[in-house]
Order: structure tokens, then sequence, then C-alpha cells
């Protein structure tokens, strides 16, 4: 049967009948928050690269962890920022240094209400921004480096993380991580393996967010960005070490891989927004060449439809309040009242104002024809029309 019998446009005539056949919603849950903590900080310091993310004082992190577990997100990932750096990332193991204590300082806060997940890698903490040990040939050291590995993921399961996130792709790091945790104790702490983390150009804010001092590259140990069949070789040894979950890095330019892996994974599939994908939608936000709102929402939708069972962006909170506003029944009346490119106040920056601070002003885009909703009575909504699951 064919046209005229056929008209797969009945099923889009109206917003409500959008919403009924709709095969993607976004849910706050799907989201997960990461977050830098730098220490020595006083108040927020803005990332000039991504508008609207900051790095956070050890005060301000236990503002946004609430806001993120009073948004009902999935969890928030900790990043931490040393003051002073060693060849060894010595900062990085120690139970006293800037990440471990954050993690133990937001889990009081929050308690079992938030899924606090760690970044284990060394690349935040070494002077030479390598995520692992440097041989004295000048490569990273892969097996040396997985001893420095083991150490870290047992200090910050003593911490009290909720899960830690391997983002360093040594080879056998699952493997060795998951021993060590296992006999200190902790079997019940679950590893996020950065399984098919590439060596992109996407990471380039992301530098500038955690201080890097890296010179050069990480191909070395990162996956080249024309192979698709080695990743699903990744995801499989990952999944054959113990890995509780899996993660596509980054997202918008890997919605392949990020199927292929969903194909293969008996366990939840996350995917990572990185800080390139954020800059660059702030970027043509703030030139009025898209509507923030709308294609914030289509980048989130694109990643769940490729199958993600959740996403770190850095959008997380933001989202969850756009959802949030929706299911209250407020989404048309603020879409109608506000721009839809104009990034509302972070935690950071809400932090900031009642800490008398002054918080880095958010973007304000022009608006251009590119703003203008398509529909008159059917505004840009955070879930593409798709109301949260409940």
């Amino acid at each position: 049967m064919s046209f005229p019998e056929q008209r797969p446009r009945r099923m889009r005539r109206s917003r409500a009948m959008r919403r009924l056949a709709a095969e993607t919603r976004l849910h706050p849950a799907d989201l997960i928050l990461p977050v830098f903590v730098r220490e020595g900080l006083t108040e927020p310091s803005p990332i000039s690269s991504m508008p609207g993310v900051v790095q956070h004082s050890e005060a301000s992190l236990l503002a946004a962890a609430e806001e993120a577990r009073d948004l009902g997100l999935g969890g928030i990932m900790l990043f931490g920022i040393p003051a002073t750096r060693d060849p060894q990332g010595s900062a990085g193991l120690d139970p006293e240094g800037i990440l471990n204590r954050s993690i133990r300082a937001v889990k009081d806060r929050v308690g079992d209400d938030l899924v606090v997940m760690s970044d284990l890698c060394l690349d935040e903490f070494t002077d030479h921004g390598h995520c692992g040990v440097i041989d004295e040939d000048g490569e990273v050291d892969n097996d040396a480096t997985l001893e420095l590995y083991a150490e870290m993921g047992v200090v910050q399961a003593a911490s009290g993380a909720d899960v830690v996130a391997p983002s360093g792709m040594m080879d056998g790091q699952v493997a060795v991580i998951r021993q060590a945790l296992d006999e200190a104790g902790h079997q019940h702490v679950p590893i996020l393996a950065y399984a098919a983390k590439y060596a992109s150009g996407f990471y380039g804010p992301f530098r500038e967010a955690v201080d890097s001092q890296l010179s050069g590259d990480r191909k070395q140990y990162q996956m080249d960005a024309p192979n698709r069949t080695e990743a699903l070789r990744e995801v499989e040894l990952d999944l054959a070490e113990g890995a509780d979950m899996v993660m596509v890095k980054p997202a918008s330019a890997y919605l392949d891989i990020l199927s292929d892996a969903v194909s293969i994974s008996d366990v939840p599939v996350s995917a990572y927004q990185v800080s390139g994908e954020y800059a660059m939608i702030e970027a043509a936000a703030a030139n009025g060449w898209i509507n923030r709102r709308t294609v914030v929402t289509e980048s989130l939708i694109a990643i769940r439809r490729a199958g993600a069972t959740n996403v770190l962006t850095y959008y997380a909170a933001e989202v969850a309040r756009w959802l949030r506003e929706e299911m209250s029944g407020s989404g048309e009346s603020s879409a109608r009242g506000t721009p839809a490119s104009a990034p509302r106040a972070t935690s950071a920056q809400r932090a900031q104002s009642s800490q008398g601070s002054p918080a880095q002003d958010p973007i304000q885009p022009r608006t251009t024809v590119a703003d203008a909703p398509t529909e008159p009575h059917d505004p840009s909504r955070t879930d593409a029309g798709f109301p949260p699951v409940s």
C-alpha cells in the first residue's frame, strides 16, 4: 500500500499527536552533569571557551551537587584540578587531595539521592598532562600506569564514589581496577569504562577547563577517528574485564560508534557530549545563527535515539529545569517570555551572586529568523515535543 492510502503526516499534525507518536524522550535521570572543582578557589571561575560553565570552588561544588540532586539528574561526574602537579600525578592518589576530599564532601551533602561518579585518570594531576606515567623513551607506560589506576580507584571508592570511571584508555585498565576494588572490599562499586574514547579535536575547551599541562596529543592510546571495528573490540574487551557500564566519547560525531556499542552491550551505554560540542552550540547561538534551546534539545535527542542509556552533558541541569517547567505546564509561557536562545543562569552563577561576586554574564544571542518558532502555537520544547518519561 502506498500514497494516497499511506500518509505518515497524519501522525505529525499536532503537538499532542507528535507526543503520542514519540519514539525517544528525555528525562532528567538520563543526564549526568560533569563538574570541575579547582583547589584554592574561593569562588567559581568562568571557563572562557565554555560560556556558562565554571571551575567550582569547594563550596560552590556542593551547591551544584544539591541542585543536581533536586533536579533528579542521573548523576554528577567529578573532575579535580590540584594546586600542584608532578610526573606521577600524586595528588590524584592522595586521600586528602582535591578530588577525593570533594567526593567525600559531595557524598556527605547528597547521600544516596544522587549518583556521584569520579573521573579515574591521571591527566589532571600530572605535570606533563598525559593520562599515565611517562617512561624513559617519552611514551606512556601502560602497565606502570595500571598500578596507579588501581590505587586511585581504591582511594576514590574509599572516599565514597558511587561509580569510578577510568578514562585513560590503557589496555587492561578495567580488569586491574576491578581486581583492586574487590580485594579492598569495594565489590559494590561499579566501573563506568570509557571504552571507545577517541583522540578528538572536540576536547579543546576541556583543556582549559582542567588547566591541562599537555603539549602534543594522546593518539598513542586514545582511538583513531577513522576506526569503527576497533571500537567494538575495545567495548568487548571492557565488557569481558567486568565493566558495569561503558561509554563512547565524543558523542555527536560518533553516533555510529554509539549505535554499534549498544548493539553488542548487555550493560548500560553512556555517551559524553564533550566540551567542543557544547562550545560550538554556544558560539552559534551567541551569533544568532541557531535557536539554542531547540538545538540543545535536538542534540541530546539524537544521542539518546542512537541508543545511549544516559548522556554526560554540561547542559544537564539546564535541560532538567526545562523539563520541570514543561511538566508543571509552564514551559509554553516560559518559552514565549524568554528568547529560546538565551541560557539561564547556572547554579554556579547563582552561587556567585549569593556570595556577592560578579557572575559571568550569560550569552544573549541576537534574535534572527532562525529563532522564530516554526509554528506560532507550538513553542520550542526541551524534548523536541515529547514529555519526560514518568
